[in-house]
């Protein structure tokens, strides 16, 4: 894979996994849940503006990949959205989610090999 791919895989991935945590921040951040009130907070607009330019960057990586290697990298975006979960919201560190990660990790690793 070239580096330009790799960007382009990285940055896709990173972005959806940032805006799973502005989304988290914005559904769990109204006082009455609702669809309306979890649609008007700034944090799930922005979520879903950063979704949307990790899309596009998603669609130049499968304009210049094979499908077949490039999904299992969307594979890291649990990990990483993990890591930030603990990382970012404090949210509890457990040894199957730590292993899990792992074993996404290998996995895109062996698949994406050439």
């Amino acid at each position: 894979m070239l580096a330009q791919q790799w960007l382009l895989v990285l940055g896709s991935v990173g972005l959806s996994a940032i805006a799973q945590l502005m989304l988290k921040l914005g559904a769990s951040g109204v006082t009455t849940p609702s669809l309306g009130t979890i649609l008007s907070s700034p944090w799930t607009l922005g979520g879903l503006g950063i979704y949307a330019l990790g899309t596009l960057l998603w669609l130049r990586v499968l304009a210049e990949m094979h499908l077949s290697q490039a999904y299992p990298f969307v594979a890291l975006a649990i990990a990483l959205t993990g890591l930030l979960g603990i990382w970012l919201l404090g949210e509890p560190l457990k040894a199957n989610r730590v292993a899990g990660s792992l074993l996404i990790a290998l996995g895109v690793i062996v698949v994406g090999w050439r």
